[in-house]
């Protein structure tokens, strides 16, 4: 459904970027004339037109209170069942109690929504925090939002734009030089639908920030993260990838544009990886998983006014952030999954991955095109 949802408001973005159809004319109804009867002529040929017309505006009416009277009965049905939608829609929680003192945490765009709440919550259990933000004002706003709910929390904002490898690259080199321990890494900044753009260095922005910018920056501190372990990758995937296929032959969407398909495919991407680099550091003490957070009402819609609504409109029936938070949480602290790695989870459990997601053969060319673009050699 999520990634139906999705298509659909790809195409219809689509179509609002062509000019509007003209020369498209449409006549005014012709107004209907009233029949006139004549009361002293008792022909059953003059009255039957205004019986049928009676009988047809009960049908209207009878159809109306129908409907009226159904749309009562969901709406008792809503309020009613309110608690279980509630309780369901919230999915999975993370039972874990496990501690994080004297560990470090990095995670990509915890400004807002489910990375905000992940790192309240790693905070909490007494992790220091690292919350990398392209907009670092909205970054330190969120910070003094977790410090005013856990003042024990330590907690600090770092400047990282996923959309320019400079920004990447300058983040790193400052983060290895004043951190000496990374043991987990959340990769949780995205962008969905957006209008046709590219990054800085050229890239489309869905795959250029979803996958691209989170593959260079593992790349720079996987070093960091070896030295650390046992260490944990967490990569914020999706539902949608089920929708998506790598278009190798368009992979930033030259061709043809659709912000739908084109978040599905680094939502793809994004499981792909996941799943290649458990495999490339098996041994080395450092897992990778990738989670679906679920279906979340944040604002990661922005981009398309006809999601915004919807996901308005069906509010109850979604994650809030702090809901959707719980298997990032889940897979950077429960002590289950210490040796477990390539997998992916949803609702705190194992999830299904799509067929293209299991594919050895699309993940590893994956992993040489994404090297050749970044310009960068990881064996």
């Amino acid at each position: 459904m999520t990634g139906n949802l999705i298509f659909f408001c790809g195409q219809l973005q689509k179509l609002q970027s062509h000019d509007s159809v003209r020369g498209v004319s449409f006549a005014p109804a012709t107004p209907r004339t009233p029949l006139c009867f004549d009361i002293s002529c008792s022909a059953p040929e003059q009255q039957r037109p205004a019986g049928r017309d009676g009988k047809e505006q009960i049908r209207v009416v009878m159809l109306l209170l129908l409907i009226i009277a159904g749309l009562g009965v969901v709406t008792l049905l809503v309020i009613s069942f309110a608690p279980h939608i509630r309780q369901y829609a919230a999915g999975g929680v993370c039972k874990s109690t496990t501690r994080l003192d004297g560990k470090t945490v990095l995670i990509t765009g915890a400004n807002t929504g489910i990375g905000k709440e992940t790192a309240l919550d790693l905070a909490m259990r007494g992790a220091r925090v690292i919350m990398a933000c392209r907009d670092t004002e909205k970054g330190e706003e969120a910070a003094a939002s977790i410090r005013a709910a856990y003042p024990k929390a330590q907690v600090e904002v770092r400047e990282l734009d996923l959309a320019d490898t400079c920004s990447i690259r300058a983040f790193a080199q400052k983060f290895l030089r004043e951190v000496t321990q990374l043991h987990i890494l959340i990769n949780n900044a995205g962008v969905m639908m957006c209008p046709y753009t590219k990054t800085v260095d050229g890239f489309e922005m869905h795959i250029g920030v979803n996958h691209l910018g989170h593959f260079l920056l593992t790349f720079l501190l996987i070093g960091l993260l070896k030295r650390s372990a046992p260490a944990r990758i967490v990569v914020v995937s999706s539902l949608a990838h089920n929708f998506g296929w790598i278009r190798f032959h368009d992979l930033h969407s030259q061709g043809s544009y659709n912000s739908g398909l084109a978040y599905c495919q680094s939502k793809l991407a994004n499981v792909l990886f996941a799943r290649e680099s458990a495999r490339r550091l098996k041994g080395s003490n450092v897992t990778v998983n990738s989670v679906h957070p679920g279906t979340v009402n944040s604002d990661l819609t922005r981009h398309s006014t006809l999601m915004t609504i919807l996901f308005t409109v069906l509010s109850m029936f979604l994650k809030t952030p702090r809901e959707g938070a719980q298997t990032s949480i889940y897979c950077a602290v429960a002590e289950e999954l210490h040796s477990i790695s390539g997998k992916h989870f949803s609702d705190c459990a194992p999830a299904f991955v799509a067929p293209q997601g299991r594919s050895e053969d699309t993940a590893k060319r994956l992993w040489d095109v994404s090297c050749e673009l970044l310009g960068i050699e990881w064996d």
